[in-house]
């Protein structure tokens, strides 16, 4: 699936992600490991076994007039595990897709929701934009068609029947569910490559998607609401609120999402702005065993903004952590050598002062850090670029 739907048929999600725009975004758990085929990592997080319980009671009720409990628990779990598996199975054909049109892929993962492709980079082309959202849906109205055919075909028995007739449903509403034009749903990025195409703006079909999908969380909920007030007969009750429940987490899945795509058009325009020399602070050359008090003191007389800890050779050696100053009392710095507030300079933490844009962003990313070492071609010390002052520049977006 794409990126939402009713329970028994769990959404998925196909985002690219990143750190913020100073940095790379905080790690978490994807979940438990489960394999890595065609070289993607598939992960299942633990909100799944969530999932799976209320699909197991909420579908034991259609098998325990077929099979006999204990034995319905087990049939409906059945059904859990497979819808998940078709979920499984759509989200791997979207990472497959973008893996074979050059995109790489960091992981799959299964949960509440249903799943999400984390793809590392967002496609280049409004053509390859279309083929990776499409694969997902087509796969579950292929699996939708194909379970049509087995109930017409095939002489199954009533629990078989029943299985294949609940996930030729879920794959055939999920299929078309996730096709609705917008974003965050894959319908919405199928509107965001069309307009792409005809417009040569990525920009301009991400804002159209990303406001249809506004509207299509407003509907969602609205429909919920008259679902919950249908009174329904004796024979056929009514949605009640649980219909309301649901359209309001799906609403707001819907709504965040494609909040989320309008804000991403916002951080875009600001990046080209991105320069490390416009946003570096102006360091003071320090030794390691001068006091923290005399390199504040020599600090203020050059204005500058960071402390750098070099050898007697003048060779940089060390970043001070900002944080670590402004948290050591007023009496203990002239007790403190700079040097112990200090972190060794690795690679990843020293930058080329004349990075900007994209690129700084994704040295930013690669190297998660709070301070960064700027560097002139020469090898001099040009100043330090702090993430904080790089994510200052999107407050407010």
């Amino acid at each position: 699936m794409a990126d939402s739907a009713p329970p028994t048929e769990p959404p998925t999600q196909d985002k690219t992600r990143g750190g913020g725009p100073g940095g790379a975004a905080p790690a978490r758990d994807p979940g438990l490991f489960i394999g890595r085929p065609f070289g993607v990592p598939v992960y299942v997080s633990p909100s799944w076994f969530l999932v799976a319980i209320v699909i197991t009671v909420m579908f034991e009720g259609q098998v325990d007039g077929i099979v006999a409990r204990p034995a319905s628990f087990a049939v409906a779990f059945a059904y859990a595990v497979l819808l998940y598996a078709s979920v499984f199975v759509h989200e791997l054909s979207h990472a497959v897709t973008a893996r074979a049109l050059g995109l790489p892929v960091r992981s799959v993962v299964l949960h509440i929701l249903g799943g999400e492709t984390s793809i590392e980079k967002e496609a280049p082309t409004p053509g390859r934009e279309f083929l990776i959202a499409f694969a997902g849906p087509v796969v579950n109205l292929v699996l939708a068609a194909l379970g049509l055919l087995a109930h017409l075909l095939l002489p199954l028995p009533p629990v078989a029947l029943l299985l294949v007739d609940a996930l030729t449903f879920a794959n055939l509403l999920v299929g078309v569910f996730n096709l609705l034009p917008g974003l965050p749903l894959d319908g919405g990025r199928l509107v965001r490559a069309t307009v792409w195409k005809i417009t040569g703006r990525s920009r301009s079909g991400a804002i159209v998607a990303g406001w249809i999908g506004r509207g299509l969380a407003i509907l969602c909920l609205a429909a919920g609401a008259f679902m919950a007030s249908y009174p329904g007969t004796g024979d056929s009750p009514g949605f009640g609120w649980l219909a309301l429940l649901w359209s309001a987490l799906v609403a707001s899945f819907i709504w965040v999402g494609a909040t989320q795509a309008l804000r991403a058009e916002k951080v875009r325009d600001r990046i080209p702005a991105l320069h490390a020399r416009g946003l570096a602070r102006r360091a003071t050359l320090v030794t390691a065993d001068v006091p923290l008090a005399e390199a504040i003191r020599r600090a203020h007389d050059q204005h500058s903004g960071a402390l750098v800890i070099v050898d007697h050779d003048g060779r940089p050696r060390g970043l001070v952590s900002e944080k670590a100053v402004t948290a050591t009392p007023d009496k203990r710095r002239p007790w403190i050598q700079v040097g112990e507030l200090s972190r060794g300079i690795d690679d990843g933490l020293t930058l080329p002062a004349d990075l900007a844009g994209e690129e700084l962003l994704t040295a930013l990313r690669r190297a998660p850090a709070s301070e960064y070492l700027l560097l002139e071609p020469d090898g001099r010390v040009y100043g330090v670029l702090t993430a904080g002052d790089v994510d200052r520049i999107f407050t407010g977006i």
